[in-house]
């Protein structure tokens, strides 16, 4: 079924259709299992793997090396349809698209053509940048040290989504002169390792605990002093705000099946089925509205993700550095909102049931836990401040922010 004929809306373009088609079986497949992974708490590693096989996690590389060469736009509806799947998933190759996104506007040939290769054979890459504990704002813990004709790499790091399901690990390193870098090493090098100890009580499968690197041998050409692409905040939480959606969608479906199916009502209702009941239905009206709406601001913010990815290609810097700026605002205004509306929808979604909805083989608490944990990321009040500040006092939004001890 088209998205259109789903009523979630016409995608980005004319050719989203066919190559949405292509996923979609797999899609199915994916969610055949997810209820049953997140009580077990079983890790996907093969439908990860099933990723890999389809192309999915190189759709954004060029034809050339074996990509589909898609769009942000169609990046992102994509994101929401694989959400609808399983939120789990979307999350854990967050890191990895903003890795491809980088490589995509490097200005160095040499680690494109290395980088494009693999990640066009479907190569993952996991990252290892956040740290814990009483890391100064702005730096590293995690060292770089000269080893003979090379380096060895030092540190830990946590937050390292999706990493575990990885081949590459991207690390981001702070220099002698504060300056800060990445560094990439293979996950089964020796030095490395990486740990299955997330115990969020969201998101539980996207293997976003903890890295260590003893003494990991680097080579220079592994080495990238260039800063993150100009829109890499925008496109992560973007990530985020599509996963979102996605769920949405999820919820609204998985609710609206089990309203078509309940047969007991209360003596005190509307009907003699949930179904014909016009305030249930309008609780599953409202949960689909929240997916709908959710849905079409992502797909309008990737529009200006584009824009942005365009400009940096460009040799015009004041133009990429506004575009950069407007698709920061942009998401940033959409945020809270997306926010809202789905962490709304995982409560109100349980006024159309019965108290047997609470039962944990339905797995319909999910949907909050994984909702809270998404919209926990990149405080919304300083998106708010932000936009508010932009628009009383024309101040652009900050660049690459980090977190820490001041």
């Amino acid at each position: 079924m088209s998205q259109i004929d789903a009523a979630w809306g016409a995608g980005p373009d004319a050719a989203y259709e066919t190559l949405a088609e292509r996923f979609r079986p797999l899609f199915a497949r994916i969610r055949e299992g997810a209820i049953s992974r997140e009580l077990n708490r079983e890790l996907p590693l093969e439908q990860i793997r099933w990723l890999k096989e389809s192309g999915f996690t190189a759709l954004r590389v060029p034809q050339a090396y074996g990509g589909s060469g898609a769009s942000l736009p169609q990046l992102f509806n994509l994101l929401i349809e694989l959400g609808e799947a399983d939120s789990n998933l979307v999350q854990a190759i967050r890191g990895h698209l903003g890795f491809v996104e980088g490589v995509l506007v490097s200005r160095q040939p040499a680690r494109r053509e290395r980088w494009l290769a693999r990640l066009g054979r479907g190569q993952l890459v996991g990252p290892a940048w956040s740290e814990v504990g009483e890391v100064a704002r702005g730096r590293f813990g995690t060292r770089l040290e000269p080893h003979g004709q090379g380096w060895r790499l030092f540190g830990s790091k946590f937050y390292t989504t999706g990493t575990l399901y990885s081949e590459w690990v991207d690390v981001g390193v702070s220099g002698s002169d504060g300056e800060i870098f990445a560094v990439t090493v293979a996950r089964e090098a020796p030095g490395v390792q990486v740990l299955d100890d997330w115990n969020g009580f969201g998101q539980t499968l996207t293997a976003s605990g903890t890295a260590h690197f003893d003494q990991v041998a680097v080579d220079e050409a592994d080495i990238n002093r260039e800063q993150r692409f100009g829109y890499a905040p925008a496109f992560f939480q973007l990530v985020h705000l599509a996963t979102l959606a996605g769920l949405g969608r999820a919820l609204s479906g998985e609710v609206a099946q089990a309203v078509a199916n309940r047969t007991r009502t209360y003596s005190n209702g509307n009907a003699d089925r949930a179904g014909q009941d016009p305030q249930v239905l309008q609780v599953v009206g409202r949960l689909r509205g929240a997916a709908y709406t959710s849905g079409a601001i992502t797909l309008k913010n990737a529009e200006a993700l584009q824009r942005a990815h365009a400009a940096q290609l460009g040799e015009d810097e004041t133009a990429a550095t506004q575009a950069v700026a407007i698709a920061e605002l942009e998401v940033a205004q959409a945020q809270s909102i997306v926010m809202d509306l789905i962490l709304n929808a995982t409560t109100t979604l349980f006024d159309a049931l019965g108290a047997s909805a609470t039962l944990r083989p339905l797995g319909l608490d999910r949907f909050w836990r994984n909702a809270r944990t998404l919209s926990s990321h990149n405080p919304r009040i300083y998106k708010e401040r932000i936009v508010g500040d932009y628009a009383v006092n024309g101040t652009a939004p900050p660049e690459q922010w980090r977190i820490g001890v001041a």
